[in-house]
């Protein structure tokens, strides 16, 4: 699927919407323009235009989704020590000095607060239709091609080692552990990434995640295969 190519339902969109919409895209390109870490506006742009895709599918509200999306990691917690609720703060502060309604708001940070993956034993929190097309979107963009180069971009700012055979996947029980493991990024793809494929929420989500989530499978078959070989060899 082209993202580039998903048009959003502009009919859906009344003018001073649009307008909020668009002054927030100048928003946060503006705060990620510097990003290093895979994190940055093009991760943004993938995941509002994949929710809007998703919502278009799955009938959901389309102005929440597409500032929920675009929202989503204006303060991500990993880079403000952890703060899990940052995003949600300054989303809020944005948009209520966009005069938007303030269930509206209410409602995009709910979303904002919940969306973020907290560990694998660690239930999701959103109900909503909405909430539920940003978070499919946001984990979609951590599968295929794109999840893995997304992963080993994060690894190496955090300087974390690529694999280590002595070290072990965890099984993280609370987001507070999940906040403070430091581990390698191989891990990480049985940490997180190889699970989303079964924690998507509605049926466009599950039906986009499936060859991504091969894709990654497929990886790590050869990434072992070569990691074993030059082991064998030394």
């Amino acid at each position: 699927m082209n993202t580039n190519t998903l048009q959003q339902p502009t009919h859906e969109i009344s003018s001073t919407h649009q307008s909020i919409i668009d002054q927030t895209v100048t928003y946060v390109k503006k705060m990620l323009e510097h990003d290093q870490t895979g994190h940055d506006w093009w991760h943004i742009h993938r995941v509002w235009q994949t929710a809007l895709y998703i919502a278009k599918k799955e009938k959901g509200d389309s102005l929440v989704v597409q500032l929920a999306a675009l929202l989503h990691d204006i303060a991500d917690w990993k880079f403000n020590d952890g703060d899990d609720k940052a995003s949600a703060r300054v989303a809020q502060e944005w948009l209520a000095s966009m005069g938007l309604e303030k269930e509206s708001i209410t409602h995009i940070c709910d979303i904002i607060n919940a969306v973020t993956f907290k560990g694998a034993g660690v239930e999701s929190q959103i109900k909503t239709l909405e909430g539920q097309a940003v978070q499919d979107a946001d984990r979609l963009d951590a599968l295929g091609a794109i999840g893995i180069a997304r992963a080993f971009t994060y690894g190496g700012y955090k300087g974390m080692p690529m694999y280590d055979p002595a070290l072990e996947p965890k099984f993280h029980a609370s987001f507070e552990e999940y906040k403070k493991h430091k581990g390698t990024t191989i891990n990480h793809f049985y940490e997180k990434l190889l699970l989303l494929k079964e924690l998507m929420n509605t049926s466009t989500g599950k039906r986009l995640a499936e060859d991504r989530h091969q894709f990654i499978e497929s990886y790590l078959n050869q990434f072992f295969l070569e990691w074993n070989i030059v082991n064998e060899n030394t």
